[in-house]
């Protein structure tokens, strides 16, 4: 399984926030997230139309969640290789309450103390009202654990959020080092009928330029 994190969205402009889906701040793709999900469509699609007969390594489905950045970081690998994106809205990103809509980066770029801390000891529910790390961790791990079970000896491609990496991973790893996947990253992780097993983490070759098809 290929987790793709989203490209850059859209900046946060104080007193402009975000429109909301189902609670969750949604901004579309800035015009350099839809240059990375090109790259990272690019990449990913070579590697589906180069695996020939081996439809392990062929991407069999194609996964997004409730949010626009998402839907339109895929869209150019599903346009390469001809699946429809399925929402799985239990990844979408963690829920940050009441500094939904863009605040929490207002809030960081402030070195809020409750923003500091949720950073720093890797707890969502430092934040007003927000999701508890448990509470998505529980969330994405079921979510992924269904998936898993669902595409059996297949290869899938979910694009998600940076918090919903480092969620998994760090649940998967044991380690609380993965918050901070670069947009448009890839890391894959691979279950083999017993329990996850991380492969990659936050490879960015192809938006770097070492990387060609």
């Amino acid at each position: 399984m290929t987790l793709l994190r989203h490209g850059a969205s859209q900046g946060f402009t104080p007193g402009q926030p975000f429109p909301l889906v189902d609670g969750h701040g949604d901004p579309a793709l800035a015009p350099s997230g839809h240059e990375q999900a090109l790259l990272a469509g690019k990449r990913l699609a070579a590697q589906h139309h180069g695996a020939g007969d081996d439809w392990a390594s062929r991407i069999g489905a194609l996964y997004v969640t409730s949010l626009t950045r998402t839907h339109e970081t895929a869209a150019p690998l599903a346009a390469a290789i001809g699946l429809q994106p399925i929402v799985e809205a239990d990844l979408r990103e963690v829920f940050l309450g009441d500094w939904e809509a863009g605040l929490f980066r207002q809030k960081a770029a402030e070195a809020h103390p409750a923003a500091m801390r949720a950073i720093e000891v890797g707890e969502w529910g430092e934040i007003p009202g927000a999701e508890s790390t448990a509470q998505l961790t529980a969330r994405v791990m079921g979510s992924l654990d269904r998936l898993a079970d669902a595409h059996r000896n297949q290869r899938i491609v979910c694009v998600v959020h940076g918090g919903v990496i480092a969620a998994a991973l760090n649940d998967i790893t044991g380690s609380p080092s993965f918050l901070g996947a670069e947009n448009a990253s890839l890391s894959t992780i691979v279950h083999d009928g017993q329990r996850w097993r991380l492969r990659s983490f936050n490879d960015t070759a192809h938006l770097d330029g070492g990387w060609a098809a």
